[in-house]
């Protein structure tokens, strides 16, 4: 799987205007460095049947926020490729599981990293079930926990720092207006 990882940073990301509208196409790093470049970008959260989240350390080897923690999977979809296609793709690339993702919502955000580049995406956010373990990609994850919603609430609230901004911002809004819906077998997305 390491190979996925050299081909992902050669990816051509889709360039958007704030209404989601294509513009363009720009290499990954391209879009990361600087003030960066916005495009379409998705997050996958997976939640498993005893109702804990799938969290992952992203690899060292990340040019931005390497080591934080963050949501289950997060990427960009290739050019010509639909965002739920993007999203089963790369659950498969970094987590090796399959997953039927569910569409949230989306948001745009712009975050600087350090002095190494900036996150400036519209984010596409989805949610999805699953109980198989994963089995990460060392390019992509150093590691991976399951974890109940109050656990990760205690977790954010002691060690924001070491988490990603958009999965804190993410986890607000999810708790807000999806999950409990979700937990109650209510379709929360219609």
């Amino acid at each position: 799987m390491v190979s996925n990882f050299a081909t992902a940073q050669e990816d051509e990301l889709c360039l958007v205007d704030k209404n989601d509208e294509l513009t363009g196409t720009m290499s990954k790093e391209s879009c990361h460095v600087g003030a960066g470049q916005r495009h379409r970008a998705f997050s996958l959260h997976v939640l498993n049947s005893r109702e804990e989240l799938l969290i992952h350390r992203r690899s060292e080897l990340k040019m931005l926020w390497p080591g934080f923690w963050s949501n289950s999977c997060c990427s960009h979809p290739r050019v010509g490729e639909t965002v739920d296609a993007a999203v089963k793709r790369r659950a498969i690339e970094e987590l090796g599981i399959s997953v039927m993702p569910l569409f949230c919502y989306k948001f745009e955000y712009r975050e600087k990293y350090l002095d190494v580049g900036t996150e400036h995406e519209i984010c596409h956010v989805f949610v999805a079930r699953s109980d198989e373990l994963p089995k990460p990609n060392p390019a992509e994850v150093s590691e991976t926990s399951f974890v109940s919603f109050s656990d990760l609430d205690r977790l954010i609230s002691s060690r924001r720092k070491d988490f990603t901004p958009w999965s804190l911002m993410q986890w607000d809004v999810l708790t807000d207006r999806f999950l409990e819906k979700l937990l109650s077998g209510i379709e929360p997305f219609a």
